[in-house]
């Protein structure tokens, strides 16, 4: 009996699949262009190659987003584990020194909304690395750092506060966070939603108000920055928040609500005392994240 050849399953292009995972995870094709450096229009023929070689459609497209098909859902777990597999054997034979542990140290704001993909970025090329992420405020994380129970930290730096410290990373806005369409900033005294003792962004709006004279009381406090979004979105009470990290569902609130100016703020990144190959190598992923968040927002 003669049994049929079976056709060789074509080979799927690591390059590809990256690309693939990165319009997966930003939901358009022109920011996964730049992800992968390369133009919109090459990024379009991996696509649609992948999807030949495949014999399936993984990405419904409209006008203003792209979202994955049942087939691409399917193949964005497979996908995510080759690209990682891939840069942890390039990494044992291109960095096999590179491993290690590394303490770093942020503020809830940059935790939620920055560190999850610099912590990907960065294991993506050192995945032999593990960096160990501290949560507190910048007060607290500027004592851990000196008592060397941190390699690196980020911190805020209210605005108008002069420092020397570390490097800046990034510059931010720092505006009064509203309910879209809401009314909680017409209510006398003002209803605040702020953070615990220590973050500089409560010292600093709380001085502004008072020099502008007036009135507010603290209507809710939290140590997180998710619990200050959720009491403003729910138009109890509005919050100091810089002005990236406003949703859809959120307004800058200003002069035009009789508000003061909250100026711009810093983010720094502050080193420990020790020096190493891997701490080193985190400061770089971290100076380059901040770098693309600044190109994103040109």
């Amino acid at each position: 009996m003669n049994l049929p050849l079976r056709q060789s399953l074509p080979l799927l292009d690591i390059d590809v699949l990256r690309t693939f995972v990165a319009i997966a995870e930003t939901g358009n094709f022109s920011t996964a262009a730049d992800a992968v450096l390369r133009t919109p229009s090459a990024v379009s023929m991996q696509i649609k190659k992948l999807e030949e070689q495949l014999g399936a459609t993984l990405f419904l497209r409209d006008a203003r987003s792209v979202s994955l098909t049942q087939s691409g859902e399917i193949l964005l777990g497979y996908a995510r584990r080759m690209v990682a597999l891939s840069n942890e054997a390039v990494s044992r034979f291109r960095m096999p020194d590179m491993q290690g542990h590394v303490r770093l140290g942020a503020p809830d704001d940059i935790g939620e909304r920055h560190m999850p993909s610099i912590l990907k970025r960065f294991a993506e090329i050192y995945p032999l690395i593990m960096v160990d992420v501290t949560v507190d405020t910048s007060s607290n994380l500027r004592r851990r750092l000196q008592e060397q129970r941190l390699d690196l930290a980020l911190v805020n730096v209210a605005p108008g506060a002069r420092s020397s410290e570390g490097e800046v990373v990034h510059t931010d806005q720092l505006v009064w966070a509203g309910a879209k369409c809401g009314t909680a900033y017409l209510r006398d005294p003002l209803p605040m939603s702020l953070w615990e003792d220590g973050c500089c962004w409560r010292a600093d709006a709380l001085s502004v108000l008072d020099r502008s004279k007036r009135p507010y009381r603290i209507a809710y406090l939290s140590a997180h920055t998710m619990a200050q979004r959720a009491a403003v979105i729910a138009d109890l009470a509005i919050a100091p928040l810089p002005r990236s990290y406003l949703t859809a569902d959120m307004a800058a609130l200003g002069a035009a609500h009789g508000l003061p100016d909250l100026g711009s703020f810093e983010v720094r990144l502050l080193r420990g005392g020790e020096a190493s190959e891997t701490i080193d190598a985190v400061a770089d992923s971290i100076r380059s994240a901040f770098s693309e968040i600044v190109g994103l927002a040109a």
